[in-house]
This record gives structure tokens, sequence and C-alpha cells, in this order.
């Protein structure tokens, strides 16, 4: 007979601790859904900045035109008090910024390069020439 009593007491406590559970994390949901993403939309905004001044707009165009739209959702979803929206699009804008970004950086260091080889394409002709030539 104990052995019931005790199932029936661990079956209770066990029901009062999945509840108390339950309970605190919908206090800590909401709490988190009531507070404006700020802080992810200034770093979404600065990666933004950052990307167009990198070239993203020139080399990472499909990115940039993600996180731009991206992060004007965010501002909406934020208006409409939807936090949670708004912080999941910040954040999904803030890494198309990012992708753009280096996207644009790996676009001009290309590009450099290829600079470069075509300088050191035209020095090697140069030093082809006779030199009668050059003299002229």
């Amino acid at each position: 007979m104990k052995t019931s009593t005790a199932k029936s007491s661990f079956n209770h406590l066990r029901g009062l601790k999945l509840a108390a559970l339950a309970i605190g994390t919908s206090f800590v949901l909401a709490g988190c859904a009531g507070n404006p993403p700020t802080e992810q939309y200034a770093v979404t905004q600065s990666a933004v900045n950052s990307a167009v001044s990198a070239g993203g707009t020139e080399y990472a165009a499909v990115e940039m035109k993600a996180a731009q739209d991206k992060l004007k959702q965010a501002e909406l979803a934020m208006h409409e008090k939807n936090y949670e929206d708004a912080r999941r699009l910040a954040e999904q804008a803030e890494w198309d910024a990012r992708v753009a970004e280096r996207k644009a950086q790996a676009a001009k260091a290309e590009l450099a390069v290829k600079d470069s080889q075509k300088a050191v394409q035209e020095l090697r002709q140069e030093g082809m020439r006779p030199a009668a030539i050059q003299q002229k």
C-alpha cells in the first residue's frame, strides 16, 4: 500500500514541476516578446550600411535587396509591436547584409588580382621588346 501512495505522491510532484516549468517558460517568452529588439535592429542597420559601403549594391545586389527588404519588414513588425517577428527578420537581414559585404569584398579582391595579373603581363611584354625599339 505504501508503494501506491509513493507513486501517487511522485506523480503529483512531477505534475507540479511540469506545471511550474510551463508557467516559468511562458513568463520568459512573454518577457522576450514584450521587449522591442532595438539592439538587434541597430546592429542590423550597421551591417546593412557596411555592406552598402563595401559595394554590396553593385557586387551582391540580390543579397543587398534581401537585407534591405527584411530590414523594412522588421521595422514594420516593430511598429506593430510584433517583436518576435521583428527580431527574427532583423537577424536574417543582418546575415544577408554580411553575406553581401563579403561577396563585395571578394569581387573587389578578384578584380584587384586580375588588374595585377594584367600589369605583370604588360611588364613581361615590355621586357621582351628589342632594346632598339625601346630606345626610340
